[in-house]
């Protein structure tokens, strides 16, 4: 019988590349790892691992064998949520990655909720942006994570990752309230002498309003290229600039500057994901029936 754990650090490292990465992310030294994978490949008869340079990689075997592991790890997760299931508290620690509209609007009024209705389960909670996030899942570092999809450009598929709709969020046009850029557009193109505030390229946000300006017919005056949601509002605020901001940002703050409609009125789809072994896990599950909660909340003021 292969040990469950060996095939764990053997996934891994197919995942994180090499030994020492391994070796930070579960509190083991690189000897200890290569040690226990030294074992597998006895236990296995096969050669799993190759030198290349001063790093190893995955032979060809390996790789199988972290096909059938995935599948071993899915099953086992399934027996956690069924055990976690038959408790009458939620209990244990749940990590979550999320980005920052929704850490803003959501997330506090979630821990609220769960603070009261399950005092028992801890849950941990980092900002990270979508690739990294749903990397971090697939690898067991979070165990929740909160997506986001733009109008025209579709999230692949993810093996391994069940996601399950949260909100459609509308995004709108921040202007000023006064000065130079604060006239009302009858369209987008009114705006394309204005400075842009934008998402760095590359990212889906990014990507969606350059997009969206070009079609428009014009090339954005990027002025800031900035992920920050909370200094775009600022720097529109102040008179700087003009940006494409979410609704849900508005959520319990005043605003000091004026927002229009988009033609067609786009919204960015957001979404929850986790893997597909831990659909039903009870604090998966109670997480995001507190984001639920929380969306009502915000959707109410």
């Amino acid at each position: 019988m292969l040990d469950v754990h060996r095939l764990r650090l053997l996934r891994e490292l197919h995942r994180r590349g090499t030994l020492a990465a391994v070796a930070r992310a579960l509190s083991y030294s690189p000897s200890a790892i290569s040690q226990q994978l030294a074992l597998l490949e006895a236990e296995t008869g096969v050669r799993l691992l190759e030198h290349v340079g001063r790093g190893v990689r995955l032979t060809e075997r390996a790789r199988v064998l972290v096909g059938h592991t995935e599948a071993v790890l899915e099953r086992l997760e399934l027996a956690e949520a069924d055990l976690a299931a038959s408790l009458t508290e939620v209990t244990g620690t749940l990590r979550v990655a999320s980005f920052q509209s929704v850490l803003l609007a959501l997330v506090p009024a979630a821990l609220s909720h769960l603070a009261e209705h399950h005092p028992k389960l801890r849950v941990e909670i980092a900002q990270r942006d979508a690739d990294d996030a749903f990397a971090g899942l697939l690898a067991r570092d979070f165990d929740v994570v909160l997506g986001e999809e733009y109008p025209g450009l579709p999230q692949p598929p993810m093996p391994g990752v069940a996601t399950e709709d949260l909100a459609h969020d509308e995004i709108r046009v921040a202007l000023p309230a006064r000065g130079p850029y604060a006239k009302t557009p009858a369209t987008l193109t009114d705006m394309a002498d204005a400075p842009w505030i934008i998402d760095p390229a590359g990212t889906a946000p990014g990507d969606w309003a350059r997009t969206l300006c070009r079609t428009a017919g014009f090339e954005p005056d990027v002025r800031f290229e900035i992920p920050d949601l909370l200094l775009q509002v600022h720097l529109v605020e102040t008179g700087h600039a003009v940006a494409l901001l979410p609704d849900l940002l508005w959520h319990d703050r005043g605003h000091a500057l004026r927002l229009h409609h988009l033609p067609g009125r786009p919204r960015r789809r957001l979404f929850t994901g986790v893997r597909r072994g831990a659909t039903d896990h009870p604090g998966s599950r109670a997480f995001r029936d507190a984001l639920t909660h929380g969306l009502r909340l915000a959707r109410a003021d």
